[in-house]
């Protein structure tokens, strides 16, 4: 929002009133106009030109193996903001590991479904369900 401020006083707004109506402090804007690139802002830039380095000299390389090569060449970071970073420039690696399938594919029915899965008793003795288990033995 700061630079609308700045736009604002090129026309002639006055700088006091912009913020008023924006709802920021003067000192905030003016501390703004001084740094407007900050700090962790600028690291993290070097950060990122360092990854595309490091993922163009070998793309099968993933934000692990990238974190490793920061390290190596000096760069403190961890390894989580490597990941956000590589994640955001979209720094992904060309080998891809498939994703496992969570639980098995179920197979085909092993008796037949006389109850047809609607275990609602009308009678007493209508319906009696049991569930059986098996405990392999080593």
């Amino acid at each position: 929002m700061y630079p609308l401020v700045l736009d604002l006083a090129a026309t002639g707004v006055p700088v006091a009133v912009t913020c008023r109506e924006l709802g920021f402090t003067k000192q905030g804007f003016y501390k703004w106009c001084a740094h407007p690139v900050s700090a962790r802002d600028w690291d993290e830039a070097h950060l990122i030109n360092a990854a595309y380095d490091v993922h163009t000299d070998d793309p099968e390389f993933g934000h692990r193996f990238i974190a490793d090569e920061l390290h190596a060449a000096g760069l403190q970071t961890s390894e989580r903001r490597v990941w956000r970073l590589c994640s955001q420039q979209q720094l992904f690696s060309h080998t891809i590991k498939r994703a496992r399938k969570h639980g098995k594919k179920p197979g085909p029915p092993v008796c037949d479904d006389l109850v047809e899965r609607d275990f609602t008793a009308k009678a007493i003795n209508e319906l009696w369900l049991t569930d059986v288990v098996r405990h392999e033995a080593l």
